[in-house]
């Protein structure tokens, strides 16, 4: 029995702006290229946590990772 297997892989793309969104896309259609558009749109606290991690980072108040004995506070 033969069995064809189909190797098909994705990109991601990170256009800069809107004209270069559009001429991505446009060569996607014109090539008959599926695509899909999705935006990522993350929850206020995630926000919220990562700009407080950077701000501590900024000032210096990050501890680094050693493992986690440590962080549990079991070494």
């Amino acid at each position: 029995m033969n069995l064809l297997y189909l190797c098909m892989d994705a990109l991601v793309v990170y256009p800069e702006n809107k004209e270069q969104l559009a001429a991505v896309k446009a060569v996607m259609k014109a090539m008959k290229i599926s695509f899909e558009q999705k935006s990522e749109i993350y929850p206020d606290h995630v926000i919220d946590g990562v700009k407080e991690s950077l701000q501590q980072a900024n000032q210096g108040q990050l501890k680094p990772f050693t493992g986690i004995k440590d962080m549990l506070n079991l070494a």
